[in-house]
């Protein structure tokens, strides 16, 4: 698909979702993937909630997504981390 077929106008407001296991450092993990890609994340920008049995961290991360390209590559960035079970 290309940008101009994309339901997305870019720039805009874009929620980036990852989940792993719980671990202090997670959100700090994920941050890092995606501030490769977005280098200024705004304050406030990031938050976490763990799962109802404190097992898992979801973080998610509030982004000025630029591109289709920027997306594709953060997910792939996420996906490629041991650390992420799951990005959406």
């Amino acid at each position: 698909m290309s940008e101009s077929e994309s339901l997305l106008e870019f720039p805009c407001q874009f929620p980036i979702k990852a989940m792993g296991r719980s671990r202090d450092d997670f959100d700090a993990i994920v941050v890092e993937i995606i501030r490769r890609h977005v280098p200024d994340i705004r304050e406030g920008a990031v938050t976490s909630r763990p799962s109802k049995g404190g097992n898992y961290t979801a973080v998610t991360v509030i982004i000025e997504a630029t591109s289709r390209e920027q997306l594709d590559a953060i997910y792939l960035g996420l996906t490629a981390c041991p650390d992420v079970l799951m990005a959406l």
